[in-house]
Formats: C-alpha cells, sequence, structure tokens
C-alpha cells in the first residue's frame, strides 16, 4: 500500500472567485485525515441482511482498535445501497502489521457472508475533515451526497467551485459540505456530504426570495443562483447525486 502523498498548499487569498475557467490553480487541499469510503449495492433481497452483517463486523473491528465508521443508507439516486466511511487517520497506522493481523483474525467469519450479500462494490481512498468534526455532524439524519470525476485540469477549479457553493451555503443558512479529494482506489476525484437534520432542512433555502438568493450567490462569486449549476458544469466529466439517510 503506497503512502498518502502531501497535499499540496491551500488557495493563495489573491485568487479571484471569478478566476477564469482556464487559468490554473494550485492544487486543492481537503483536510489531511484519511478515509477508507465504500459504496456497496447488496445482492437482490439482501440489504437488511447485509446491515446486520456489517454491524458485526463493525463490532469485531473495534475490537482491534479500528475507530466506528460512520455511514448512511440510499434513499434515492446513485446505485450504491451503502456509503460507509472508515475513519483512518493514515495508512501507516490503519495497517500497521499486528493490527492489520488482529482486523483479519476477527473479521475472517464474516468476509464471506458479506461478500454473498453483496452484487457490486467500490473503495475509495480519500483525505477529508477532521473525524470528530465529521461525527458531531452526522448526529443528523438526513444526507445529500455529491461524487465528481473532473475534466483535465480541472480539479483545482472544481474544488474552489464546491468552496464557492459553500458560501452560498452559509448566505442562505444552510450546513456546509464536508469536501474529500481522492488520494487512491475508485474514479471518483472529489465528493461532498452536506448533512441536514432533515428532507425538509434540505430544501429551506428554497423558501427565499429570489432576490435573496441571487444576492447570496453573487457574494459567493456566482453571477446568480439560476448560474451555480451551469458554473459547475465547466468542470465536469461525470456528477453523481444521492440522496441518503443515517443508519446508526
Amino acid at each position: 500500500m503506497r503512502k498518502l502523498l502531501p497535499v499540496a498548499i491551500a488557495f493563495a487569498a489573491a485568487l479571484s472567485a471569478a478566476q477564469p475557467a482556464g487559468q490554473a490553480r494550485p492544487t486543492p487541499r481537503a483536510g489531511n485525515y484519511l478515509y477508507r469510503v465504500s459504496l456497496v449495492q447488496a445482492a437482490p433481497g439482501k440489504l437488511t441482511e447485509l446491515i446486520e452483517l456489517y454491524k458485526s463486523k463493525f463490532a469485531a473491528s473495534a475490537s482491534v482498535g479500528d475507530p466506528a465508521p460512520l455511514w448512511v443508507r440510499h434513499s434515492q439516486g446513485d446505485r450504491w445501497d451503502l456509503m460507509i466511511l472508515q475513519p483512518m487517520g493514515s495508512y501507516a497506522e490503519f495497517y500497521a502489521p499486528d493490527r492489520t493481523t488482529r482486523r483479519m483474525r476477527t473479521e475472517q467469519a464474516l468476509a464471506g457472508k458479506i461478500r454473498d450479500d453483496i452484487t457490486w462494490h467500490e473503495d475509495l481512498y480519500c483525505t477529508g475533515p477532521a473525524i470528530a468534526d465529521l461525527r458531531n455532524a452526522f448526529a443528523g439524519g438526513f444526507f445529500h451526497v455529491e461524487m465528481f470525476i473532473a475534466l483535465p485540469g480541472q480539479l483545482a477549479n472544481l474544488y474552489h467551485e464546491r468552496e464557492m457553493e459553500n458560501a452560498y451555503a452559509r448566505g442562505v443558512h444552510q450546513p456546509e459540505n464536508f469536501i474529500f479529494m481522492r488520494d487512491s482506489g475508485a474514479p471518483w476525484d472529489l465528493f461532498t456530504i452536506g448533512v441536514f437534520r432533515d428532507l425538509k432542512h434540505y430544501a429551506e433555502s428554497a423558501g427565499l426570495t429570489p432576490q435573496q438568493q441571487d444576492a447570496a450567490a453573487q457574494a459567493a462569486g456566482f453571477e446568480s443562483a439560476a448560474q451555480i449549476g451551469p458554473y459547475l458544469r465547466r468542470y465536469i466529466s461525470t456528477h453523481h447525486d444521492t440522496l441518503a439517510v443515517a443508519l446508526k
């Protein structure tokens, strides 16, 4: 397993939000904490059983010192049924030889059963926010997950757009998105998770007037609220959107 490469410097403050799309930006920084993110589609009729197997797996992993994962269940959108965020900290910490040996021993009895209940899955190793911040936010019960593959040369601009949308969220009194950046694994370059109390909370910004939404968008660097989507699409080749609910 290769070591996590140091993430490059954060965006320089002198760069304007209105910077032309073709102009290069520094490589973005999305936090230093390492996660393994597993997207899992259950075999037909096996989702409930699979959830129980994962609960047993998490309990076994806790016995060897692995932090408890954070996970959500698909409500509508992408193909996966479960998104599981396993806190790792770093490759060296999580895959320390003695810890890996103990993990394999404790999880061995469940591994085959879990495989039999899965139709499709993929793993993504990524850096993201501090685990304490994420755990606090996951007390919410409703999630908006957006996953992106950037156009060539546009990853930094895509990251900056995500920051602009967070500024817009602040302006309309909505939670900011947590931003995660790919290190290895599945092809997603970047994904974000917005955490809300419920569906009503997620839709609250729609209650603002168009003038209020446009003012917040312009303050964040967009031409208007209606232009947020088109601005994003300058930088992406693939975009998957998913609404999800909490799993405890």
